[in-house]
């Protein structure tokens, strides 16, 4: 056994639920993708538009081989979750808004975690400021994170600037690593009562936390977990996804 296993608590869906109740959050942070729900949404959406023909055959063929690269660990997480949200320079953000509303209504909203949206739903209605805290794209996050009572100013996401209705490349802000942290103090939120996410590029947000919940956790965050003394939960259609590659 190794030593994350030793140190790790794996709570169950009911201990967790009672564990971020009992601490009566005032303001409670949440990552998106691979923590409220299943998959990356900021990768497919890049796809699916792609697929749409929203952007150009150059521009398409450009973050293809640039996404190629980050893969290879030769763009940095930071870059590549800025161009991705570049590419849609010259769109309208209507047009933008409404192909989010549309991707996440037919691709994220089956993959949301039934114990998180419960979470959600308990933290909503005893009045608990929500926050979505994400390096994918504005638009989707915002549409993502409406139903469960987070306001697109409680939104804190990738984000270029729209000059006249129109999408810009001039980034505005990328969320991820310290950037999480650095974007919740700038939000007024130096130290968040509860923070919740699943990878490592959480780890920063998590740290500032009055109490941080890893959330289906990646290898590296429960490294991470281990390490601070965090205990984990993994949602049960996560804990059945891999299994079923287990199985495979």
């Amino acid at each position: 056994m190794t030593s994350t296993q030793i140190q790790l608590t794996k709570w169950t869906a009911k201990e967790f639920e009672r564990l971020v109740l009992d601490d009566t959050p005032r303001v409670a942070v949440f990552d998106c993708d691979g923590t409220i729900w299943s998959g990356d949404s900021g990768k497919d959406f890049m796809d699916w538009s792609l697929e749409q023909g929203l952007v150009s055959r150059s521009t398409s063929d450009w973050i293809d081989t640039r996404y190629r690269e980050y893969m290879s660990g030769t763009v940095s997480e930071l870059a590549i979750c800025g161009e991705m949200v570049q590419i849609y320079e010259g769109l309208r953000e209507q047009e933008l808004q409404a192909a989010a509303a549309r991707y996440v209504e037919e691709f994220v909203r089956t993959r949301v975690f039934h114990e998180m949206e419960r979470l959600l739903a308990t933290l909503s209605a005893a009045g608990v400021q929500l926050w979505a805290v994400s390096s994918t794209n504005r638009w989707v996050v915002s549409e993502g994170v409406r139903p469960f009572g987070i306001p697109a100013e409680r939104v804190l996401a990738a984000e270029v600037a729209v000059a006249d209705g129109v999408i810009t490349s001039t980034l505005i802000d990328v969320p991820t690593d310290d950037g999480k942290a650095d974007a919740l103090r700038r939000a007024g939120l130096p130290c968040p009562d509860a923070v919740f996410g699943n990878s490592v590029h959480d780890e920063a947000m998590l740290k500032i936390a009055k109490r941080a919940y890893p959330v289906n956790p990646s290898p590296a965050l429960l490294e991470a977990a281990a390490k601070h003394g965090w205990g984990y939960f993994r949602p049960q259609a996560a804990e059945d996804a891999v299994a079923a590659v287990a199985g495979e």
